[in-house]
């Protein structure tokens, strides 16, 4: 029986996947926790623009900050996170590997 409970966090992951830089962030964290200056040079964006992506990202209980003396390095707020990504980034591929590329002209997303 599904519940706002259930909705509302599908909802909080829909919303992470729905910008592309928080995506991207999502992404690279799967692999393994990096530090926001690390995130913003592999992304191609400022150190605030990340921050302010890392800061919706903590509040939908998607990545963490762990302290690490002066600095902060951030990961996925759990193991399944990767899978789940791994999985819907499969299912996506699967269903319509063109959707991508078909999105923009179109507007199916």
């Amino acid at each position: 029986m599904e519940t706002s409970l259930h909705t509302d966090a599908l909802a909080r992951f829909g919303h992470a996947l729905s910008d592309p830089t928080r995506t991207q962030i999502l992404l690279s964290l799967r692999t393994e926790p990096r530090y926001p200056s690390d995130l913003a040079d592999r992304i191609g964006v400022s150190r605030q623009i990340l921050s302010n992506h890392l800061a919706c990202l903590r509040g939908c209980g998607l990545v963490v900050a762990v302290p690490e003396g002066r600095r902060a390095r951030y990961e996925l707020a759990d193991p399944r996170i990767a899978r789940a990504l791994e999985d819907l980034l499969g299912l996506v591929l699967a269903v319509d590997p063109a959707c991508c590329a078909s999105s923009e002209t179109e507007g199916c997303c």
